[in-house]
């Protein structure tokens, strides 16, 4: 009987250091699990500071700020609009203007000639 009394103690004892131990494993990975939901939270936050900042950078007004200060750009006109034929031969979208003559004088008359060769 004292064997029976001594195995089942022995039992006994090896089930409570198992079950001590599962539950610190249980508890480190709950602590873990906690650790990584916080994680998760703080990169959404992150995630979502971020989309609202690209969308401030991405308006059109923005957008059109920093093309005329920082690459030059300009807005379209006829007057700078080119059309390109596909074999690379530029077409302009209006025609040039005729050089400006001072405001009393006449602008010269061109040669007949000239004319009709234009033509």
């Amino acid at each position: 009987m004292a064997r029976i009394n001594l195995l089942l103690l022995l039992a006994v004892i090896a089930t409570a250091l198992y079950l001590v131990h599962t539950q610190y494993q249980s508890r480190q990975l709950y602590t873990e699990l906690d650790r990584v939901q916080q994680e998760a939270r703080r990169l959404e936050l992150d995630r979502d500071r971020l989309q609202v900042e690209k969308r401030a950078q991405a308006t059109p007004l923005r957008v059109e700020k920093l093309a005329k200060e920082q690459l030059q750009m300009r807005t379209t006109s006829p007057a700078i609009t080119q059309y390109v034929r596909p074999d690379g031969s530029v077409i302009p979208a209006v025609a040039p203007l005729p050089p400006a003559t001072p405001a009393g004088a006449k602008p010269a008359a061109k040669p007949a000639t000239a004319a009709r060769a234009t033509r």
